[in-house]
């Protein structure tokens, strides 16, 4: 009864193990390939499976998630014979897990050669410059190559980098010398504008000082002149009024009465009398200073200077009737043409 019993016990628990072992559960992002008898049957997504005992079996469990492989560098060599070292990094992600599984025995390795033959084809179309500088265009041109060859195998490549390019030491040795010679150049043309600039503005400086010093000096020059002009006009108006002063103190000191003063008013009425004026207009008064300047003459004739001086001349104009009255008096205008 006993050995019965655990038998049944022990059968039971075998079959615990195959139900379980049936059973199966997937993952998210990722795919199991289910084969039957050595033949492709289903590819199970996310989530809770079923499998027939001792017929069905998982062949690979396939990742989703997108996949990062760094290759090792590859020696690639350039239009101009340049051997230089690559290595570079590839982004891909599994679309298909049936073509991944049964398209190519080892799709890393595969993708590896891929990307090495492509790489050197690429760079043996450009030179050693270019290739320095043109990362971007490397980048799409081997991911465009990588992904049309890798879609039979159910891949799709999102991404190609070039991690380093690593040119031989002769090669970045020369390439150092070139910059820092290229920078050199740099420093002496900056120097040289730098002086040229310096030079322009001190010469412009000293341009517009001797142009301010000239318009100095200049306007210094007329204010002289006119400062001498203004003392030459100044002298000339003192000498005018000392001269005045002197003929009146010596008319003063001849003595000079009445008659003298009314001769001199005459001989300043004559002057005005000369002037640009057609016409005059003196008070009636004056017609009779005919008669006047007639008993002036004699009375000059009989001083005692008149033997040292000259005869004066013969007095054309009236002299005024009464001192002192002038053009204030009441009368009758006449007017001489």
């Amino acid at each position: 009864m006993v050995p019965t019993f655990i038998l049944f016990v022990l059968l039971i628990f075998i079959l615990l193990i195959i139900v379980t072992s049936c059973v199966k559960i997937v993952p998210q992002e990722h795919a199991y390939i289910l084969e039957r008898l050595g033949t492709y049957m289903d590819t199970w997504p996310a989530g809770l499976h079923f499998k027939v005992p001792f017929i069905d079996r998982v062949a690979r469990r396939v990742n989703l998630k997108e996949q990062v492989v760094d290759f090792p560098p590859q020696p690639v060599i350039t239009k101009d014979n340049v051997t230089m070292q690559i290595d570079s990094i590839v982004f891909f992600r599994i679309t298909d897990a049936k073509l991944y599984t049964y398209g190519v025995e080892s799709p890393i390795m595969a993708i590896e050669n891929l990307t090495a033959t492509t790489l050197r084809n690429i760079i043996g179309d450009m030179e050693l410059d270019e290739t320095l500088t043109s990362r971007e265009i490397i980048n799409t041109r081997m991911r465009s190559s990588l992904d049309v060859a890798t879609d039979p195998w159910g891949i799709k490549v999102t991404r190609v980098e070039l991690k380093n390019i690593t040119p031989p030491t002769a090669i970045r040795e020369a390439m150092e010398k070139q910059m820092k010679a290229e920078r050199e150049r740099r420093e002496s043309i900056l120097k040289a504008e730098g002086e040229k600039k310096s030079a322009v503005l001190v010469a412009e400086g000293r341009k517009e000082s001797m142009i301010l010093q000239a318009e100095a000096d200049k306007q210094a020059t007329i204010l002289a002149r006119m400062l001498k002009e203004a003392e030459g006009r100044a002298e000339a108006i003192r000498k005018v009024q000392e001269a005045n002063a002197d003929g009146i103190r010596m008319i003063r000191e001849a003595g000079a009465d009445e008659a003298v003063l009314t001769i001199k008013s005459l001989e300043a009425f004559a002057q005005a009398a000369d002037g640009k004026a057609t016409k005059i207009i003196i008070p009636s008064e004056i017609q009779g200073i005919a008669g006047l300047a007639a008993s002036l003459k004699g009375i000059v004739d009989n001083s005692p200077a008149a033997d040292k001086t000259a005869p004066a001349a013969p007095v054309n104009a009236p002299a005024q009737s009464a001192p002192g009255r002038g053009n204030l008096s009441v009368g009758e205008p006449t007017t001489l043409a």
